[in-house]
């Protein structure tokens, strides 16, 4: 399988990251789960063109913030229960690509509680920016 950093329409970007942040969060379709929070690791990778991240004056307005990331994800948590990861994944990737400097983005759940034997179960998204 081709590595997304691979992709043609990537070779001119960087990738920022938040690895496995741990929220709490009301998801799922069983009625068991529409009781209370489960635990959901969120990864994400931004793809980010270097003309608009590299900085020039080392100063963090020039590059897109970690805190963009954290509140996105925060914000969609806000809107309350979810019932598919996908859903999830969906909704944070659209927030990312709101971004007028992300190109691409990657997004992962896991739901790490859910079977006893393995380490969790999940959903991966990947999309491009139509335009930049």
């Amino acid at each position: 399988m081709l590595s997304v950093l691979h992709h043609p329409q990537l070779t001119d970007c960087r990738r920022l990251f938040l690895r496995n942040y741990e929220i709490s969060i009301n998801i799922g379709v069983h009625e068991f789960e529409k009781k209370g929070e489960q635990r959901v690791l969120i990864n994400v990778d931004l793809y980010i063109p270097l003309a608009v991240s590299t900085p020039k004056a080392d100063q963090l307005e020039e590059v897109v913030d970690y805190d963009f990331i954290r509140s996105s994800i925060a914000q969609r948590i806000a809107q309350g229960h979810v019932h598919l990861q996908e859903t999830l994944c969906d909704d944070v990737a659209q927030l990312m690509l709101a971004h007028p400097r992300v190109r691409a983005v990657c997004i992962s759940t896991m739901k790490p509680d859910v079977y006893p034997d393995c380490e969790g179960v999940g959903v991966e998204v990947f999309q491009i920016k139509n335009e930049m």
